[in-house]
């Protein structure tokens, strides 16, 4: 087969059809519909099948995207589907929020003269019909005698408890909230990811053996120092995540009617406030709700809060739309909705109505300047721009920190800003502790989660000396003439016996 080029491929990315914005705006219906088979196979077409992919690399889990792309082309649907889940739990999902633009696409080939292959949208229609058609990948386990516990059951929990149940270990995940998923749950509105695709990839994980238990608050009802002692665990991944919500210490911010985009989602995304009094959760947004900030967080409060009942939604920002760190998809999708955008423009006060209520925000206008430490030029305020700006409900959506209750009740080492402190193998100061996802990055995406989950699992699996982790193969310790029946004992691979009342390891 002659190989292919920038001119011999289709020429247009694939169509993938969306609700109409007038009708989407009302409802919590799923906004991209996704591809048919059609478009899917066109545009498996436009891949030039590099032999040297900068797209591999480019993805935080490495999936063989060439070769899941290829086999879609084939029509080899179940074989795309192996090949991507040597790689990623979560194709469903991560084809719908991972930020495909600044990743595996910012660096396609075909992008550099066309619209770059739409790999995130071919992932998705792989994994949505794995979904449909009940696929999944169990391997053979081989049970040890190691018990893995994971605090965090997001994105990252989730990536090292498959790794870790699939070398054969004991996994249990604890999650605070009643329902798993992490920020997948209620981070993620259902019109950007479905809780049937949540749903359905949870159950993949669980068979492979591992245990959920929710409504679990790690730091609460036991420590993680405790979990390796009394609990018995031999080694503990951290993926709490960073879900403490930023503020801008301005006037008026402990006015009701002022709340976190992470609230807001919350109550929205798992706690059913939509369907007041139906659930026992209320939210009151009132007509008129302004978000502060412009990222992808804010893009789902601003249309959560369209689809509440506000009449009107705006967006606060102190730099242009150009500077604006959402995806673009998100924020067009934002735009057709009906969302008002209010660029250059940043909060200085929250005003009183005389009854602790919201009534206002006084605002300045602001101008670029140069560009600062993120590269991005320097909003500078505009003298004697100030006005008020009449609203209900005001939502800041401008970042979060680490959730502190770990470090709170461990003595495990935080860095400066209270994330955990980790090493390049993601270990913590504590032995047997691992750490990863946004409690150690810092506010990330799902798929850089995902990856220092699995990074952590490798990492894990080295400590315990489990023999089928790569790293134990390629470079084995020096037994020091130490052999057990040749077996090294770096490699820990052992069974507990019981002699005479006593508990030993060999």
């Amino acid at each position: 087969m002659a190989r292919k080029t920038v001119r011999t491929i289709p020429q247009d990315r694939a169509t993938m059809p969306t609700q109409a914005p007038a009708v989407r705006a009302h409802n919590f219906d799923e906004v991209a519909l996704g591809f048919d088979l059609d478009n899917a196979l066109l545009e498996s077409e436009r891949c030039l099948l590099c032999p040297n992919p900068n797209c591999v690399p480019a993805c935080p889990v490495n999936i063989d995207i060439p070769g899941f792309i290829e086999k879609i082309s084939e029509k080899k649907y179940r074989e795309a589907y192996d090949i991507l889940t040597e790689s990623t739990l979560l194709p469903a999902i991560c084809g719908r929020v991972c930020p495909q633009e600044d990743q595996c696409e910012g660096v396609c080939p075909v992008g550099e003269s066309l619209e770059p292959v739409a790999i995130g949208r071919l992932e998705r229609w792989i994994g949505d019909m794995a979904i449909k058609e009940g696929w999944r990948n169990i391997p053979p386990i081989q049970a040890n005698s190691f018990r893995i516990g994971i605090v965090g059951s997001g994105p990252a929990g989730m990536a090292c408890a498959a790794d870790m149940a699939k070398a054969g270990c004991d996994v249990t995940i604890y999650e605070a909230f009643h329902q798993a998923g992490g920020v997948l749950r209620y981070g993620i509105p259902e019109f950007r990811l479905p809780n049937e695709v949540l749903d359905a990839e949870l159950e993949n994980l669980k068979a492979l053996g591992v245990k959920i238990e929710c409504n679990t608050l790690v730091g609460r009802l036991f420590t993680i120092e405790q979990m390796l002692d009394e609990l018995g665990f031999d080694a503990v991944f951290i993926g709490t995540g960073a879900g403490y919500p930023s503020f801008m210490g301005i006037d008026g911010e402990s006015l009701n009617g002022v709340l976190s985009a992470n609230e807001l989602l919350t109550r929205c995304n798992l706690m059913g406030a939509t369907s007041f009094p139906r659930y026992d959760t209320p939210l009151g947004l009132g007509k008129r709700v302004a978000v502060i900030g412009s990222g992808n967080t804010a893009m789902d409060a601003l249309r959560v809060s369209l689809r509440a009942g506000a009449e009107e939604v705006y967006c606060l920002y102190r730099r242009t739309r150009e500077e604006s760190p959402a995806r673009v998809e998100e924020l067009e999708h934002a735009e057709e909705e009906g969302i008002r955008f209010e660029w250059l423009t940043a909060p200085v006060e929250i005003l009183d109505d005389g009854n602790k209520n919201v009534r206002a925000l006084r605002c300045q206008r602001m101008e670029l300047g140069e560009p600062d430490d993120s590269g991005r030029r320097r909003p500078i305020p505009v003298a004697g721009s100030e006005y008020e700006f009449e609203v209900d409900t005001v939502v800041y959506a401008i970042g979060t920190n680490a959730n502190p209750i770990i470090g709170q009740t461990s003595k495990i080492a935080l860095n400066k800003w209270g994330y955990i402190e980790a090493d390049d193998n993601l270990a913590t100061s504590i032995a047997g502790v691992y750490a990863g996802g946004d409690i150690v990055t810092g506010a990330a995406t799902v798929i850089l989660a995902m990856g220092t989950g699995r990074k952590a699992a490798r990492s894990m699996k080295t400590y315990l000396g489990i023999r089928d982790t790569a790293s134990v193969y390629e470079e084995t310790p020096d037994s020091g003439g130490d052999e057990i029946f040749g077996i090294n004992p770096a490699e820990r691979s052992h069974v507990r016996i019981r002699v005479t009342g006593t508990e030993l390891c060999q």
